[in-house]
């Protein structure tokens, strides 16, 4: 194994182990060069400094160091944060074949297609709007090529501000928070005796004593499944309206709801509780990726007031100059409300029946514990701080499972950390895993039997 891979993961156990006293000059250097992104990153090209990988892909890059691959049927991948593409039981048929005017090849506009836009601002409002005089229309959407392009438009759109994010939360939020030098992130956390959710009075006691102007969030929320609705997320929009503070909400998983029956197609935004769509403070991130289970047409939307959208149209201008113009126009179908209403069905009931599948399995294990069940999303935050000492640790666990083929994100990715400001040494999710049962009930049960087996291999060594 190479000597600057050993020595990274080596680095990152430190981190969590609290292992600092006896470090050898190497790992000591590797350590302040995780603390300090700042200083200038060896064996890289002058000027430049080493851009850290986010948790899927360290994990990704670790398993293929033991001959994991993708479509590799001997491995179980529970890192992947994407759903399984193909077809579900009672799930509306996709493209699988393109064909397009020969002016498609031309750049869309950075803002995306004007039939397109207005094809998601329909839906918005078939969903969320009826009987409300405020409506969203083309003016109020943007396309992007992919969540991470949404969000780094509107990261370069905010200016000289605090912005406030809970933990735990999706880890790329932690690079995005970084590289945009003139916000100043500001870290609130989020307990498990709370169920992962921070309400709205503490959210607007944090707004106030720290000055916040905005604030970023997942709901549902990726790594804990939890979710705001009804009451509580028209509380939090409230909130955002009376504190002046504009509400990011990434609602990417907005349609894995499990809280009703599938057969309601029930999903969750809050764009129901916006009043005025051009002045509430409240920015949703959403696409095809999760809730379409497309996670390669790139093809992703922010919905929110006129100005900003023209606002992050300008980012994207320089940032990446817009999605691709043929499946923006493939796209329009899959937004018609009855078919999306069909395809919600089908996508609760199916992955529904793997989220339970997998906490029935958990119950079976002895030291796997799930705090609080998911009730949504397709992730499950797994407390490991019942099982044997040595696999108690997010990290070591994560090793132990790619020797049997399986792949976990240690929950420590997840405790965002832009800039690298704060010391993870006492981080409260050393003992915490994520398992996506985004992957198909086949790997699942393969994956589930690879870790009890490295379950019950620790637990005959006490």
């Amino acid at each position: 194994m190479p000597p600057h891979k050993m020595d990274f993961r080596t680095a990152v156990e430190m981190v969590i182990s609290k292992m600092r006293e006896d470090e050898d000059p190497s790992h000591k250097r590797l350590r302040e060069d995780i603390a300090h992104p700042s200083k200038p990153a060896r064996d890289v090209l002058p000027g430049f400094t080493r851009v850290n990988k986010t948790g899927v892909i360290y994990v990704t890059s670790r398993a293929q160091e033991e001959g994991y691959y993708y479509g590799n049927q001997e491995w179980a991948n529970f890192g992947q944060g994407a759903p399984e593409v193909g077809r579900i039981p009672g799930a509306e048929p996709r493209p699988t074949q393109l064909s397009f005017e020969e002016d498609a090849n031309e750049y869309a506009p950075v803002t995306g297609t004007k039939t397109l836009r207005q094809k998601i601002a329909d839906l918005y409002n078939h969903r969320y709007r009826q009987g409300k005089q405020s409506q969203y229309t083309y003016e109020n959407v943007c396309i992007t090529p992919g969540g991470r392009a949404a969000l780094t438009r509107l990261a370069a759109a905010i200016g000289d501000v605090y912005v406030g994010f809970f933990l735990p939360d999706y880890t790329a939020y932690e690079e995005v928070l970084s590289i945009f030098k003139r916000l100043v992130p500001i870290p609130n956390q989020a307990h498990k005796e709370e169920n992962y959710r921070v309400n709205s009075d503490r959210l607007r006691h944090e707004i106030n004593e720290k000055g916040l102007s905005v604030i970023l969030e997942s709901n549902p929320c990726n790594p804990t499944g939890q979710l705001l609705e009804g009451e509580e997320l028209k509380s939090r929009v409230q909130v955002a309206r009376e504190t002046k503070c504009t509400l990011i909400m990434d609602e990417f998983y907005s349609s894995y709801v499990y809280t009703s029956d599938p057969s309601e197609a029930k999903t969750v935004s809050s764009a129901e509780f916006v009043e005025d769509v051009n002045t509430d403070p409240v920015v949703i991130v959403d696409g095809l990726t999760k809730n379409w289970r497309l996670p390669g047409w790139r093809v992703c939307w922010i919905i929110g007031p006129r100005e900003l959208i023209e606002s992050v149209s300008s980012a994207g201008s320089f940032l990446e100059g817009g999605a691709n113009s043929p499946l923006q126009s493939a796209a329009l179908p899959l937004l018609d409300p009855e078919y999306a209403r069909k395809d919600v069905i089908a996508l609760q009931t199916h992955f529904k029946s793997k989220r339970d599948y997998i906490l029935e399995r958990f119950k079976s294990m002895s030291g796997i514990k799930v705090d609080v069940d998911p009730q949504a999303t397709f992730y499950i935050w797994a407390n490991l701080s019942d099982l044997p000492e040595h696999i108690r640790n997010g990290v070591r666990f994560f090793e132990e499972c790619i020797k049997e083929k399986v792949i976990v994100v240690p929950g420590i990715f997840f405790d965002v950390n832009p800039g690298k400001r704060r010391e993870l040494y006492n981080s409260p999710f050393q003992n915490y895993v994520r398992l996506s049962f985004g992957p198909g009930m086949d790997h699942i049960v393969k994956g589930l039997d690879a870790i009890e087996r490295v379950i019950k291999k620790f637990q005959q060594k006490e």
